[in-house]
């Protein structure tokens, strides 16, 4: 099997192969293109008879009157306790490990020390984006409306989903809906965005370096891979899985906003665009094999890639998206 060093995602007319480093996206158009892109001011509450509420299998409901989000006090988002983790594998635990998740040549983890962050406890459904689609008039692919409700949205490139999460933010600013607790965070000055590759990692896989967010070992029972096209989100449990998080292995490619770099790992280049930078994307799909679902996997997509098996979830965070 090739190494997926070699997963990214080439966007220039939607071609279907994935190879090597593929396409020079500059910053400025990509900027540019978003600015023309950007949402209308949201709507304060959403008009609930247009979409159909989701339930998903977990028995956790989504509330219509709150953009599809998850009900509970935090509308879905999980709080990640501050505090170090091991990011990347190290050959002796890992034997499945591809080369760009050695922390050096010659491999072995790195700590990472993070600040308290919030993450999305799913991954962002159809009907969530189709909600944010309808109020604003943002213009997408018509294969990212085209799944079912409660299934991961996919065909989204990277500025579409910061477009999604600067209106969602906007949402949660002005919306009476708000619940308190989450509304006194984003009073805070907490900000909507993807979240970085260190941050997906951490949430994904806990403090100790696992393998896979459950454990040591494969475990079909508890994520959608090797597989064929999406399905519901949270429809696989994990009661080992250090956060809660559901299909953070499997179902759909989540993207970061962390630009796709060598270890050791660096919070600064979180934020440093360049003309040719890729996007990491992290959690495989439903079509890899137990080998790309691995919490430590790390893929590359190019900016303007839209595709069937990529997806995102969304974070809080304090830095800038």
């Amino acid at each position: 099997m090739p190494d997926l060093n070699a997963k990214f995602i080439d966007s220039s007319a939607h071609r279907s192969g994935v190879g090597g480093v593929m396409i020079v996206v500059l910053v400025a158009v990509v900027a540019g293109w978003l600015y023309t892109q950007r949402p209308q001011p949201p709507a304060a509450v959403s008009t609930a008879s247009r979409l159909l509420a989701v339930e998903s299998n977990t028995g956790t409901g989504f509330r219509s009157d709150a953009w599809f989000l998850p009900d509970d006090d935090l509308l879905g988002f999980v709080e990640i306790p501050a505090g170090p983790f091991l990011m990347g594998s190290d050959p002796a635990r890992d034997p499945l490990l591809f080369d760009n998740e050695r922390w050096t040549p010659s491999g072995g983890s790195g700590s990472v020390d993070l600040p308290l962050y919030y993450i999305g406890r799913y991954e962002v459904t159809v009907a969530q984006f189709r909600h944010f689609v309808e109020v604003t008039g943002f213009r997408v692919d018509p294969a990212a409306l085209a799944g079912a409700a409660d299934h991961p949205v996919v065909a989204v490139s990277w500025p579409d989903t910061l477009a999604y999460c600067r209106w969602l933010e906007e949402a949660l600013t002005e919306s009476p809906v708000t619940p308190s607790r989450l509304r006194q965070i984003v009073d805070d000055g907490w900000r909507v965005s993807l979240p970085t590759e260190a941050e997906w990692e951490k949430a994904a896989r806990g403090t100790g370096g696992r393998t896979f967010p459950w454990g040591a070992e494969p475990r079909p029972d508890r994520a959608h891979y090797d597989g064929t096209g999406t399905i519901p989100v949270g429809r696989f449990t994990c009661p080992e899985c250090p956060f809660g998080l559901f299909d953070t292995s499997g179902n759909v490619w989540e993207l970061t906003r962390s630009a796709y770099r060598p270890y050791p790992y660096d919070p600064g280049r979180d934020v440093d665009l360049d003309e040719d930078a890729l996007w990491v994307m992290r959690g495989g799909s439903y079509s890899d094999p137990v080998r790309n679902v691995r919490a430590a996997t790390r893929g590359g997509a190019d900016p303007g890639a839209r595709r069937p098996f990529i997806g995102f979830r969304v974070a809080l965070t304090r830095s800038e998206p």
